[in-house]
This record gives C-alpha cells, structure tokens and sequence, in this order.
C-alpha cells in the first residue's frame, strides 16, 4: 500500500512539473486547460518548457469532396497554421468548431464546409494501445497454460484466469443463468478488460497514459449500443410480448392510452442511454476532481508564490487520496457496466422462463 502511494505521488508530481512548466505569460485559464487534458487532441501533448511545447504529431487523415490526405498534425503548428485548405478550428471559427478540422480559404477564414475526419487522434490511438494489452495478455496467458498444461496457473494466466471466474461466477451465471452464460462471456469479458484497462491508462499522467477514453461519450455510447444490440437480438417472441403487452397489469393502463407499453418502450432505449452517460460520467468527473486540486497550487499562486508552495503539499495530499479513489472507481465502473449488461440481456430471458415454469 505504502508502495503505491508513493508511486502515485511520484506520478502526481510529474503531472504538477509538466503542468507548472507551461508558459505563464498569460494568465492561466484553469477552465479552459482542464477541458484540454480530458478532451481528444489531434497530438499527444507531453509538456511546455518556456515557450517550446514537446508533442507527438499524430496522422491526420481526412476525407474532402472524394479526396483523401494523409499528413502529420504537426503541420497545423498548434492551430495556427494553414495546411492544404485545412486548419484547426478556434473559438473564433465558432464555439461547436474548436480543435475540430475545417476547410478554410487562402485567407484562413472558414468556407463552412468540414471534411470526413478520420485522423488517428489521442483517443484512438490509446484504443489501439487497450487493443494490443488485451491481445498480449490473453495469447500470453494461453500460452503459459499450455505449457503448464496439469500444473497450478503461473504469472498473466493467474490474472486472467481470476478474471475470468470473476466475471463467470460473479456476474454472468447469477444474471443469465447457467443454461446461457457461456453464450456470452467473450462480450462481458472484452467489455470489463476494455473498461477496466482505459481506465487505469487514463490515470496515468504522462505518454501512454493520460487520454480520457472512457470519458469520451462517443465511446461509452459505442459500448451501450452494442450491449442494446445483443440484447434485442437475444429477446424472446415472449420478451417482445411483455413489453408491448405487458401481463399482471390492469388494463386501465393499456386502453384507452397505453401508458405501461409507451413506458416499457422508452425503458427499452432509457437503459444504453443510463449505461453510456454513468461511465462517461463518472470517469470524466473523476479526472476533473484530480486536475482541479492540480489547479489549486496555480490559483493561490497567482495570488503570491509564497501561498502557492504552501498550499502544494496540501493539493498533493488531496491528489494522492483522490488517484486512491480512482483506482477503486476505475474496477467498479467496469463492474458496473458489465453487471447491468448481463442483467439487461438476462432480462431479454427472463419471461420466456416464467411462461415455461407455468
């Protein structure tokens, strides 16, 4: 314990270094660099020092009247530049446009149109990393078992193999019994690693970690719809009933105005929708609590230098629990989100077992 708290104090301090060495010509606007750390960027920033900003340029791709380009964000020289009838828009261009690409004339103003953007931004390249974790993990941890075949689990395969009963006995036989659960566990075992991993990435402050991934509602809202998939395909000609139909229930609340069936079907879509907005939520709430005691050093700074550095131990103390926190909200939001997708496709079940049992 006292091994990992120092760590993440480590890495704290790190982020509170990279963070004070931005240029500081300009007032510091803690609102506008928070939504900076847990927005997607068309570049991986690493730090400023004086007036130098370190960054990785990500490949920008795009899609414009038929045309593909293909070049490094690094041509946008921080949004200033011009770059084959592209730029990256600011506040100025308009407030739905900032640090999205848009097509500009000679003069650099907006011409109103915007190209399919199909670019390799921080969030999808952190996706790639998830990708390539789950990979090794899974083929290592196969592999060690099958040379190990007959003896007691070792290293990745007893992680994996913890996970995998984790998940088996704790989550998918208690909500889709043991008749169907295997059925499903490749999805409620990819969701929970891909959840669980981003997460833990997104804590670290400093290349590969940082993107907010989970945060980002493109992202939830992708994992939502497909557990509403799976479960609309899993329904039964009984589950479709009961919702259209509803049994046990007065028909005063079918007809004349069918409130219950207009109520199970708005459930129907309410549940992705409660699935994608917890986990981007939560996630993204977390990262603003850490970063917000971050900018606590820098406001009583700017107040006097003296308060600043007295307040730094205080704000790292606060940084350190709250990291401690994230921690535990990083394994239960993937928990979560897996549970309620295998009650959502138990449920899809549930009334075909009753209308047998009777």
């Amino acid at each position: 314990m006292k091994k990992a708290i120092l760590f993440i104090g480590i890495i704290l301090s790190l982020s509170f270094n990279a963070w004070s060495a931005e240029p500081q010509k300009e007032k510091l606007n803690i609102g506008e660099t928070v939504m900076e750390h847990i927005t997607d960027s068309h570049s991986w920033h690493i730090l400023s020092y004086k007036n130098t900003n370190v960054a990785i340029p990500l490949p920008v791709i795009l899609i414009n009247n038929g045309k593909i380009d293909i070049f490094m964000s690094s041509r946008f020289d921080e949004g200033s530049a011009i770059y084959k009838g592209y730029k990256l828009g600011s506040e100025k261009d308009g407030a739905n446009l900032k640090n999205k690409i848009i097509c500009v004339n000679p003069e650099g103003k907006y011409t109103g149109q915007k190209p399919i953007d199909l670019s390799i931004t921080k969030n999808v390249l952190t996706l790639f990393f998830v990708a390539i974790i789950l990979l090794f993990l899974v083929f290592h941890a196969r592999s060690i078992a099958l040379k190990r075949r007959g003896k007691a689990p070792k290293g990745t395969q007893t992680v994996m193999e913890f996970v995998i009963t984790f998940i088996r006995d704790d989550i998918a036989i208690p909500s889709l019994g043991k008749a169907r659960y295997e059925r499903y566990m490749p999805y409620l075992l990819t969701v929970f690693c891909f959840i669980f991993l981003s997460n833990l990435l997104g804590l670290i402050p400093f290349f590969p970690g940082g993107a907010n991934l989970t945060g980002n509602i493109a992202i939830t809202m992708t994992l939502a719809l497909i557990t509403f998939i799976i479960t609309s395909f899993s329904g039964t000609k009984a589950y479709w009933k009961g919702i259209v139909n509803m049994p046990s229930v007065p028909w005063w609340l079918k007809l004349p105005v069918p409130i219950m069936p207009i109520v199970e079907t708005l459930g129907v879509f309410t549940k992705p929708f409660a699935l994608t907005i917890r986990l981007f939520a939560n996630i993204t709430a977390g990262h603003i609590i850490i970063l917000g005691f971050i900018s606590i050093i820098f406001i009583f700074g700017n107040l006097s230098a003296t308060v600043g550095y007295c307040v730094s131990p205080l704000s790292l103390l606060f940084g350190v629990f709250m990291s401690l926190v994230e921690l535990l909200v990083a394994f239960i939001q993937a928990y979560v989100f897996t549970l309620l997708s295998a009650i959502y496709i138990g449920m899809a079940h549930e009334e075909e077992v009753e209308t047998k049992a009777k």
